[in-house]
């Protein structure tokens, strides 16, 4: 998590911060990685944040063409094969 992509406050350095924060949260006194409770949260805003967008965009037509054109070739497929 080193890139330098502003987060939405506009600030590179800010996700950077971010990311140490969470870092250092994530070490347990028995030196396993575990995540707390609010690191847990704030990935899981940011994530439906950005999927939410991707689902909004929906489906392009040149793939609901493909996925008719193969729908319908399993069809025609299926019904030589009964009997």
């Amino acid at each position: 998590m080193t890139d330098d992509k502003p987060d939405k406050s506009g600030n590179p350095m800010q996700s950077e911060k971010t990311a140490d924060k969470a870092e250092a949260r994530m070490k347990s006194s028995s030196g396993s990685a575990r995540l707390g409770r609010d690191v847990q949260n704030k990935i899981g805003q940011q994530l439906r944040a950005m999927y939410d967008d991707v689902v909004k965009e929906g489906v392009p037509d040149k793939f609901r063409d493909m996925l008719r054109q193969l729908d319908n070739s399993d069809e025609g497929s299926n019904e030589g094969s009964r009997g």
